[in-house]
């Protein structure tokens, strides 16, 4: 193992992040209690230009007038991109206004670390100027092409400072590099097998190198929970920790693919019991049913026991 090493720099449960336009109040309410572990409160893509100044009045009462924290909901707003007329005021009232209530802000179409340093720079002094106490964490889009080009500078870098996680922005990804696809977040049938696969690999080893959560992004065909599914379980292979929700519908499917069955908690208990046992008697390495066992396998099996510790303490049930 190499001496360099990025410790996860704030563990959260993201089964699932639900996506709530904060242009539509009514949905606020529902979003907190749909049981999701992550709700994003969007002043970006699902919000018309004509709508931004309303939709983030919506969300700053929203986050002081909702109990999100008593419902066991970790919430974000994801802002404006750099490029916009809207960021810098989206950020400055957020923070002013309602920052003690908010967990982290998700920065859109990140392409380069200065646009997550300038948003961390900005959250800093007015984490100063308003006395808050919590700390505000950041999280960033991968959604365009210079963004994946940049990923593990970004993740690199980000790493030091308030960054937690990446999130793979399928549908802007797809047309930053001119993609063809039938379905936000779906295969094209003309390629071979999985045209995500490589994109979302490389943005969840930047993330595991550097200590940060890979989630990825939205299916967009909510009336295919089976394409969802499947989009999830392939994401869940590759190592990503949750995915989006567009629709609460998808929650439960988010959920389920993203929790540790319970035989596979079982078995990694097994796991680290047998090579206890096994150290005890200065073996480095033991058999369980019929396989070798080594010391990757008690890490492997360690990452299954945590976030199924995590999952239950969120869940009231420790």
């Amino acid at each position: 193992m190499s001496h360099t090493l990025y410790e996860t720099t704030v563990q959260r449960v993201q089964r699932c992040e639900l996506a709530v336009p904060g242009s539509n109040p009514g949905m606020f309410e529902k979003a907190l209690n749909s049981g999701v572990d992550f709700v994003f409160l969007d002043l970006e893509d699902a919000v018309a230009p004509d709508d931004k100044v309303q939709a983030r009045k919506n969300v700053i009462q929203a986050l002081n007038d909702l109990d999100w924290k008593g419902h066991g909901i970790t919430v974000s707003v994801r802002i404006n991109g750099l490029d916009t007329q809207y960021m810098v005021r989206d950020v400055v009232d957020l923070v002013e206004q309602a920052g003690s209530k908010i967990d982290t802000l998700l920065i859109p179409k990140a392409g380069v670390y200065a646009d997550v340093y300038m948003v961390e720079a900005m959250v800093t002094q007015l984490e100063k100027q308003q006395g808050l106490t919590n700390r505000i964490g950041l999280e960033a889009l991968i959604e365009t092409a210079l963004g994946m080009a940049n990923v593990e500078d970004i993740a690199r870098h980000g790493a030091t400072g308030r960054l937690e996680a990446l999130h793979f922005g399928v549908a802007d990804y797809a047309a930053s590099n001119r993609a063809r696809t039938t379905n936000i977040g779906g295969l094209n049938p003309d390629y071979p097998g999985d045209q995500w696969h490589f994109a979302i690999s490389r943005m969840i080893v930047a993330c595991r190198a550097y200590g940060l959560r890979p989630i990825d992004g939205p299916f967009g065909d909510i009336k295919d929970p089976d394409g969802y599914a499947l989009a999830a379980k392939r994401a869940a292979a590759l190592g990503c920790e949750g995915k989006w929700a567009i629709h609460p519908t998808q929650i439960e499917l988010a959920n389920d693919v993203f929790t540790p069955p319970e035989r596979e908690i079982e078995k990694a208990k097994r796991i680290l019991a047998a090579l206890k046992e096994a150290a005890a008697q200065g073996k480095g390495a033991a058999a369980l049913d019929g396989r070798l066992i080594d010391a990757a396998s008690e890490r492997m099996a360690n990452n299954v026991v945590k976030i199924a510790d995590a999952i239950a303490v969120k869940n009231g049930r420790r």
